[in-house]
Protein backbone atom coordinates (compact mmCIF):
# COMPACT_ATOMS: atom_id res chain seq x y z
CA UNK A 1 0.00 0.00 0.00
CA UNK A 2 1.35 3.42 -0.97
CA UNK A 3 2.34 5.88 1.76
CA UNK A 4 0.87 8.77 -0.24
CA UNK A 5 -1.59 10.77 1.86
CA UNK A 6 -4.94 10.85 0.06
CA UNK A 7 -7.66 13.41 0.64
CA UNK A 8 -11.39 12.72 1.04
CA UNK A 9 -13.86 15.62 1.00
CA UNK A 10 -17.29 15.16 2.59
CA UNK A 11 -20.24 17.32 1.64
CA UNK A 12 -22.26 16.57 4.76
CA UNK A 13 -19.72 15.18 7.26
CA UNK A 14 -22.35 13.54 9.47
CA UNK A 15 -23.01 10.09 10.90
CA UNK A 16 -22.20 8.04 7.81
CA UNK A 17 -19.21 10.14 6.74
CA UNK A 18 -17.72 9.94 10.22
CA UNK A 19 -18.08 6.16 10.19
CA UNK A 20 -16.30 5.98 6.82
CA UNK A 21 -13.50 8.05 8.32
CA UNK A 22 -13.21 5.74 11.33
CA UNK A 23 -13.05 2.62 9.17
CA UNK A 24 -10.38 4.10 6.89
CA UNK A 25 -8.29 5.21 9.87
CA UNK A 26 -8.55 1.79 11.54
CA UNK A 27 -7.38 -0.01 8.41
CA UNK A 28 -4.41 2.03 7.16
CA UNK A 29 -2.55 -1.12 6.06
CA UNK A 30 -5.43 -2.02 3.75
CA UNK A 31 -6.59 1.41 2.58
CA UNK A 32 -3.59 3.69 2.98
CA UNK A 33 -3.43 7.01 4.76
CA UNK A 34 -6.24 9.52 4.34
CA UNK A 35 -6.92 13.03 5.53
CA UNK A 36 -10.45 14.37 5.71
CA UNK A 37 -12.29 17.58 4.93
CA UNK A 38 -15.94 18.43 5.53
CA UNK A 39 -18.25 21.21 4.44
CA UNK A 40 -19.80 23.40 7.12
CA UNK A 41 -22.47 26.08 7.19
CA UNK A 42 -22.10 27.16 10.84
CA UNK A 43 -18.97 27.91 12.88
CA UNK A 44 -20.10 25.67 15.75
CA UNK A 45 -19.89 22.75 13.32
CA UNK A 46 -16.24 23.61 12.68
CA UNK A 47 -15.21 23.19 16.31
CA UNK A 48 -16.73 19.71 16.50
CA UNK A 49 -15.18 18.55 13.22
CA UNK A 50 -11.73 19.68 14.32
CA UNK A 51 -12.11 17.58 17.47
CA UNK A 52 -12.67 14.46 15.36
CA UNK A 53 -9.89 15.34 12.89
CA UNK A 54 -12.03 16.44 9.97
CA UNK A 55 -10.84 19.77 8.60
CA UNK A 56 -13.86 22.09 8.29
CA UNK A 57 -14.32 24.01 5.06
CA UNK A 58 -17.03 26.66 4.59
CA UNK A 59 -19.52 25.32 2.06
CA UNK A 60 -19.19 28.35 -0.20
CA UNK A 61 -15.38 28.39 -0.08
CA UNK A 62 -14.50 24.79 -0.94
CA UNK A 63 -12.94 25.27 -4.38
CA UNK A 64 -9.33 24.69 -3.38
CA UNK A 65 -10.13 21.73 -1.15
CA UNK A 66 -12.18 20.12 -3.90
CA UNK A 67 -9.48 20.57 -6.51
CA UNK A 68 -6.93 18.98 -4.17
CA UNK A 69 -9.19 16.10 -3.11
CA UNK A 70 -8.71 12.57 -4.39
CA UNK A 71 -12.29 11.65 -3.57
CA UNK A 72 -15.53 13.58 -3.00
CA UNK A 73 -18.61 12.17 -1.29
CA UNK A 74 -21.88 14.06 -0.90
CA UNK A 75 -24.74 13.13 1.40
CA UNK A 76 -26.50 16.51 1.28
CA UNK A 77 -30.15 16.07 0.24
CA UNK A 78 -31.58 18.12 -2.60
CA UNK A 79 -33.86 21.06 -1.95
CA UNK A 80 -36.76 22.49 -3.95
CA UNK A 81 -34.32 24.43 -6.14
CA UNK A 82 -32.09 21.41 -6.73
CA UNK A 83 -28.99 19.83 -5.23
CA UNK A 84 -26.99 22.48 -3.31
CA UNK A 85 -23.63 20.96 -4.22
CA UNK A 86 -24.44 20.66 -7.91
CA UNK A 87 -25.90 24.17 -7.98
CA UNK A 88 -22.75 25.68 -6.49
CA UNK A 89 -19.96 23.47 -7.85
CA UNK A 90 -21.26 21.94 -11.07
CA UNK A 91 -18.59 23.47 -13.32
CA UNK A 92 -15.71 22.65 -10.99
CA UNK A 93 -16.88 19.06 -10.55
CA UNK A 94 -17.43 18.65 -14.29
CA UNK A 95 -13.88 19.85 -14.95
CA UNK A 96 -12.26 17.50 -12.45
CA UNK A 97 -14.59 14.50 -12.21
CA UNK A 98 -12.49 12.42 -14.63
CA UNK A 99 -9.50 12.55 -12.27
CA UNK A 100 -11.32 12.01 -8.95
CA UNK A 101 -13.57 9.43 -7.36
CA UNK A 102 -17.00 11.02 -6.85
CA UNK A 103 -19.82 9.50 -4.82
CA UNK A 104 -23.38 10.45 -3.90
CA UNK A 105 -25.48 8.95 -1.10
CA UNK A 106 -29.05 8.70 -2.35
CA UNK A 107 -32.05 6.72 -1.15
CA UNK A 108 -34.01 3.61 -2.10
CA UNK A 109 -37.02 5.92 -1.93
CA UNK A 110 -36.46 6.61 -5.64
CA UNK A 111 -38.13 3.24 -6.35
CA UNK A 112 -41.36 4.25 -4.68
CA UNK A 113 -43.95 1.69 -3.62
CA UNK A 114 -43.74 -1.84 -5.05
CA UNK A 115 -46.24 -3.51 -2.69
CA UNK A 116 -43.44 -5.62 -1.28
CA UNK A 117 -41.84 -6.66 -4.56
CA UNK A 118 -38.04 -6.83 -4.84
CA UNK A 119 -36.19 -4.07 -6.70
CA UNK A 120 -32.69 -4.10 -8.19
CA UNK A 121 -30.69 -1.17 -9.52
CA UNK A 122 -32.22 -1.60 -12.98
CA UNK A 123 -35.79 -1.23 -11.72
CA UNK A 124 -37.91 1.63 -12.98
CA UNK A 125 -37.81 4.68 -10.74
CA UNK A 126 -41.27 5.54 -9.50
CA UNK A 127 -40.98 8.03 -6.62
CA UNK A 128 -44.14 8.63 -4.65
CA UNK A 129 -43.11 11.72 -2.67
CA UNK A 130 -41.70 15.10 -3.54
CA UNK A 131 -38.44 14.50 -1.71
CA UNK A 132 -37.95 11.30 -3.71
CA UNK A 133 -38.62 13.13 -6.99
CA UNK A 134 -35.87 15.53 -5.98
CA UNK A 135 -33.54 12.60 -5.38
CA UNK A 136 -34.22 11.24 -8.86
CA UNK A 137 -33.30 14.60 -10.38
CA UNK A 138 -30.21 14.85 -8.18
CA UNK A 139 -29.08 11.35 -9.13
CA UNK A 140 -29.27 12.24 -12.81
CA UNK A 141 -27.11 15.33 -12.26
CA UNK A 142 -24.53 13.38 -10.27
CA UNK A 143 -24.48 10.64 -12.91
CA UNK A 144 -23.74 13.32 -15.50
CA UNK A 145 -20.57 13.89 -13.44
CA UNK A 146 -19.65 10.18 -13.49
CA UNK A 147 -20.48 9.78 -9.82
CA UNK A 148 -21.00 6.50 -8.01
CA UNK A 149 -24.56 6.40 -6.65
CA UNK A 150 -25.32 4.58 -3.39
CA UNK A 151 -29.04 4.05 -2.72
CA UNK A 152 -29.57 3.68 1.01
CA UNK A 153 -32.59 2.45 2.99
CA UNK A 154 -33.04 3.08 6.72
CA UNK A 155 -29.65 3.55 8.39
CA UNK A 156 -28.92 2.29 11.88
CA UNK A 157 -25.87 1.81 14.08
CA UNK A 158 -24.53 2.62 17.52
CA UNK A 159 -26.50 5.54 18.90
CA UNK A 160 -29.23 5.19 16.27
CA UNK A 161 -31.02 1.90 16.75
CA UNK A 162 -34.01 0.21 18.32
CA UNK A 163 -31.72 -0.80 21.20
CA UNK A 164 -31.21 2.79 22.36
CA UNK A 165 -34.80 3.82 21.66
CA UNK A 166 -36.27 0.98 23.71
CA UNK A 167 -33.64 1.32 26.43
CA UNK A 168 -34.69 4.97 26.76
CA UNK A 169 -38.27 3.93 27.47
CA UNK A 170 -39.98 3.91 24.08
CA UNK A 171 -41.00 0.24 23.96
CA UNK A 172 -43.81 0.61 21.44
CA UNK A 173 -43.96 -0.50 17.83
CA UNK A 174 -46.29 -0.03 14.88
CA UNK A 175 -47.95 -3.26 13.74
CA UNK A 176 -48.73 -3.58 10.04
CA UNK A 177 -48.26 -7.15 8.94
CA UNK A 178 -46.78 -7.63 5.48
CA UNK A 179 -45.26 -4.13 5.42
CA UNK A 180 -41.49 -4.47 5.31
CA UNK A 181 -38.60 -2.04 5.34
CA UNK A 182 -35.03 -2.57 4.21
CA UNK A 183 -32.21 -1.29 6.40
CA UNK A 184 -28.43 -1.16 6.58
CA UNK A 185 -25.91 -0.89 9.38
CA UNK A 186 -23.76 2.21 8.96
CA UNK A 187 -20.58 0.11 9.10
CA UNK A 188 -21.74 -1.77 6.00
CA UNK A 189 -22.34 1.51 4.19
CA UNK A 190 -18.77 2.42 5.07
CA UNK A 191 -17.28 -0.81 3.75
CA UNK A 192 -19.30 -0.52 0.53
CA UNK A 193 -18.20 3.07 -0.16
CA UNK A 194 -14.59 2.18 0.66
CA UNK A 195 -14.73 -0.86 -1.63
CA UNK A 196 -15.92 1.44 -4.41
CA UNK A 197 -13.00 3.76 -3.67
CA UNK A 198 -10.70 0.79 -4.18
CA UNK A 199 -12.55 -0.44 -7.29
CA UNK A 200 -13.90 2.66 -9.04
CA UNK A 201 -16.57 2.23 -11.69
CA UNK A 202 -17.84 5.74 -12.51
CA UNK A 203 -21.53 5.90 -13.24
CA UNK A 204 -22.37 2.78 -11.25
CA UNK A 205 -25.43 2.60 -9.05
CA UNK A 206 -25.52 0.40 -5.94
CA UNK A 207 -28.30 -0.62 -3.59
CA UNK A 208 -26.71 -0.76 -0.14
CA UNK A 209 -28.94 -2.83 2.13
CA UNK A 210 -28.73 -5.98 4.22
CA UNK A 211 -30.02 -9.44 3.36
CA UNK A 212 -33.39 -9.32 5.08
CA UNK A 213 -36.10 -6.71 4.93
CA UNK A 214 -38.36 -6.92 7.95
CA UNK A 215 -41.39 -5.51 9.67
CA UNK A 216 -40.52 -2.90 12.31
CA UNK A 217 -42.24 -4.83 15.08
CA UNK A 218 -39.97 -7.82 14.44
CA UNK A 219 -36.89 -5.61 14.74
CA UNK A 220 -38.20 -3.97 17.91
CA UNK A 221 -39.14 -7.33 19.45
CA UNK A 222 -35.63 -8.64 18.90
CA UNK A 223 -34.12 -5.51 20.43
CA UNK A 224 -36.37 -5.82 23.48
CA UNK A 225 -35.38 -9.46 23.89
CA UNK A 226 -31.68 -8.52 23.86
CA UNK A 227 -32.39 -6.01 26.62
CA UNK A 228 -34.29 -8.60 28.67
CA UNK A 229 -37.53 -6.68 28.32
CA UNK A 230 -41.06 -7.66 27.40
CA UNK A 231 -42.00 -7.45 23.70
CA UNK A 232 -42.96 -3.94 22.60
CA UNK A 233 -46.52 -2.76 22.86
CA UNK A 234 -47.99 -3.30 19.38
CA UNK A 235 -49.87 -0.25 18.08
CA UNK A 236 -52.11 -1.13 15.11
CA UNK A 237 -51.20 0.92 12.07
CA UNK A 238 -54.68 2.41 11.68
CA UNK A 239 -54.34 3.76 15.23
CA UNK A 240 -50.69 4.80 14.98
CA UNK A 241 -51.20 6.75 11.78
CA UNK A 242 -53.52 9.17 13.55
CA UNK A 243 -50.57 10.56 15.49
CA UNK A 244 -47.94 10.33 12.78
CA UNK A 245 -46.15 13.28 11.26
CA UNK A 246 -46.45 13.89 7.53
CA UNK A 247 -42.92 12.56 7.12
CA UNK A 248 -43.67 9.36 9.04
CA UNK A 249 -46.82 8.76 7.02
CA UNK A 250 -44.84 9.08 3.81
CA UNK A 251 -42.38 6.37 4.92
CA UNK A 252 -45.24 3.99 5.63
CA UNK A 253 -46.80 4.58 2.21
CA UNK A 254 -43.90 2.73 0.51
CA UNK A 255 -43.55 -1.03 0.87
CA UNK A 256 -40.65 -2.66 -0.97
CA UNK A 257 -37.78 -5.09 -0.67
CA UNK A 258 -34.37 -4.20 -2.07
CA UNK A 259 -31.78 -6.46 -3.68
CA UNK A 260 -28.14 -6.16 -2.62
CA UNK A 261 -26.80 -8.68 -5.14
CA UNK A 262 -24.79 -6.11 -7.09
CA UNK A 263 -22.62 -4.91 -4.21
CA UNK A 264 -21.73 -8.54 -3.48
CA UNK A 265 -20.97 -9.43 -7.07
CA UNK A 266 -19.22 -6.24 -8.24
CA UNK A 267 -17.62 -4.99 -5.03
CA UNK A 268 -17.14 -8.29 -3.24
CA UNK A 269 -19.06 -7.14 -0.19
CA UNK A 270 -19.46 -9.57 2.70
CA UNK A 271 -21.84 -7.87 5.07
CA UNK A 272 -20.64 -7.37 8.62
CA UNK A 273 -24.27 -7.33 9.71
CA UNK A 274 -26.25 -9.50 7.23
CA UNK A 275 -29.54 -8.88 9.05
CA UNK A 276 -30.87 -6.65 11.80
CA UNK A 277 -30.17 -9.45 14.29
CA UNK A 278 -26.40 -9.36 13.89
CA UNK A 279 -26.47 -5.58 13.80
CA UNK A 280 -28.48 -5.23 17.01
CA UNK A 281 -26.39 -7.88 18.76
CA UNK A 282 -23.24 -5.91 17.92
CA UNK A 283 -24.78 -2.67 19.20
CA UNK A 284 -26.01 -4.33 22.38
CA UNK A 285 -22.58 -5.80 23.07
CA UNK A 286 -20.89 -2.43 22.48
CA UNK A 287 -23.25 -0.78 24.97
CA UNK A 288 -22.61 -3.50 27.54
CA UNK A 289 -18.86 -3.21 27.10
CA UNK A 290 -19.04 0.52 27.82
CA UNK A 291 -21.13 0.14 30.96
Amino acid sequence: MTDTLRKLFFFGPGYTAQTIKLVLNKNINDYGKWTFYGSVREENQSEYLRKINIQPVPFNQAEEALMNADAILSSIPPKENGDPVINHYRNLLATHCDTKWVGYLSTTGVYGNTDGAMVAETAKLNPTHQRSYRRVRAEKEWLDLNAHIFRLPGIYGIGRSAIERIKNGNNKSVLKRGHQFSRIHVEDIAQTVISSLQKPNPGSIYNVCDDESAEPIDVDSFAAKLLGLDPPEAIPFDVAILGMSKMAKSFWSDNRRVSNRKIKKELGIKLLHPTFREGLETIHKAIQDKS
